[in-house]
């Protein structure tokens, strides 16, 4: 693996196990002793080194990609990762071709998609790339929190399992799929969202995903429901020619 000079910011990791969980997710999962006893919250994500980068930026830190963290026990580090697949990346190379024993660096698990421990009730709304983080907040719901979703995917097979405590009572996750069509600037969502009967008091919402369809359905909240902005958490992932959005 070669040595770069901001490395030493870096925790040393290598590939445990590699799994194609759907078509387009592919599930990694890192280990090694420096990933023990990290800090994590769920929906924070990690920055791995995948490859080289242009120039004087390949000397100092490489090319950096930003995953969610899919789970996390203390010692090993989950990843999802989502394959657009189009013109492959730096990112999507990497996890197409990850292997067992592979050595990486990444950072610390860090952001602000986080849940709100003083919300009344949650919304979360998103597509393929949302749902690897939206499945462990949803498990770190405590017993008899509200949780209301619409989650949109292109197929059901890339429905991810997103289990956790909750019950069918506390839980209202609305699934659908577009069958074909584009995830950016996907009214559908919207119309999914605007659809929900939701208390009529805001809770804390968080959307995620592709950026233009993260800010229709922001528009809908804040000028239809009439929710403060303060309540609406968000984290675009991409966009139609840019992905690895920070």
């Amino acid at each position: 693996m070669k040595r770069r000079l901001l490395d030493r910011m870096l925790l040393a990791a290598r590939v445990h196990t590699v799994e194609q969980r759907a078509p387009r997710l592919r599930h990694i999962a890192l280990t090694g002793p420096e990933l023990t006893g990290l800090s994590w919250q769920p929906g924070q994500h990690v920055r791995l080194q995948v490859g080289a980068a242009p120039g004087a930026v390949d000397w100092l830190v490489g090319t950096l990609r930003t995953y969610t963290v899919w789970d996390y026990d203390g010692e090993t580090l989950e990843l999802i990762v989502y394959q657009h697949g189009e013109d492959e990346g730096p990112g999507a190379g990497w996890a197409r071709t990850a292997r067992p024993g592979d050595e990486l660096r990444l950072m610390k698990p860090e952001g602000s998609l986080v849940l709100d421990p003083a919300a009344g009730y949650h919304l979360f709304v998103g597509e393929e790339t949302a749902q690897v983080a939206y499945g462990p907040m949803l498990r770190a719901l405590p017993a008899g929190q509200r949780a209301f979703g619409c989650l949109e995917v292109d197929t059901p097979d890339e429905r991810l399992d997103l289990g956790g405590p909750g019950t069918a009572a506390n839980w209202d996750l609305n699934w659908s799929f577009r069958q074909g069509r584009s995830a950016a600037s996907a009214t559908s969502l919207v119309d999914d969202v605007r659809a929900l009967d939701l208390p009529a008091e805001p809770g804390t919402a968080y959307l995620a995903g592709e950026a233009r369809t993260i800010q229709l359905v922001r528009r809908h909240l804040t000028e239809d429901r009439h929710w403060p902005r303060r309540s609406i958490r968000t984290k675009p992932f991409w966009t139609p020619g840019r992905k690895g959005m920070d």
